[in-house]
């Protein structure tokens, strides 16, 4: 099937990466852990679908959404590398740029859903990259992190043990260098496609 051969293993590999880093489900763990002390059980089932869905819904049909604005992928993406920056910057420096959602009354989904998993910055992500990344590679992508999501939201008491507040604080912030780079790959390769 024509598409299928330029499957990549480098570029899965990249995209896996930005949208775990993006997503940042470990980052999220201790707001995790505090929403199933207030809630009980979490259903990763749940949460996964809705979130995959969302990403989905968005890779499928968020560049018609764009169309119908009057706007192309490449200034799509342009604002979408400004986010994922700020993205970073929070994760590396600690600070909150983006106000997190606080309501816990309709648990897997909302915040853990959305938007911890697929907030804004995940679905502007997923936007950008399809600008940068064959639509494939970017599927198999999303397939691998909800399976991470799934099997972290089943996990959540083991990597509270495992990982401690030290251990999650370096996942973070060495996501977060890695989405500034990311950032900044994107944001570089579409101005360059405007100029041309």
């Amino acid at each position: 099937m024509k598409g299928f051969n330029k499957i990549d293993f480098s570029e899965i590999v990249t995209i896996s990466f930005t949208l775990f880093a993006v997503i940042d489900v470990l980052g999220s763990l201790p707001v995790i852990i505090s929403l199933k002390k207030k809630m009980g059980d979490v259903s990763a089932t749940q949460a996964t679908l809705v979130s995959g869905g969302l990403m989905l819904l968005f890779f499928f049909v968020g560049e018609q959404m764009l169309n119908f604005m009057g706007l192309d992928i490449h200034s799509f993406a342009i604002a979408g590398s400004i986010v994922i920056f700020i993205l970073g910057l929070e994760m590396v420096l600690g600070v909150e740029f983006f106000r997190s959602e606080k309501d816990i009354k309709t648990g897997s989904v909302v915040p853990i859903a959305f938007p911890l998993i697929a907030g804004s910055g995940t679905l502007t992500t997923v936007m950008s990259l399809k600008a940068e990344y064959n639509p494939y590679n970017i599927l198999i992508a999303i397939l691998i992190n909800l399976v991470f999501i799934f099997l972290t939201l089943r996990s959540v008491n083991l990597l509270e043990r495992l990982l401690g507040p030290s251990g999650i604080s370096v996942v973070r912030k060495f996501f977060g260098v890695i989405l500034l780079a990311i950032a900044v790959k994107i944001f570089r390769g579409n101005i360059a496609f405007k100029v041309i």
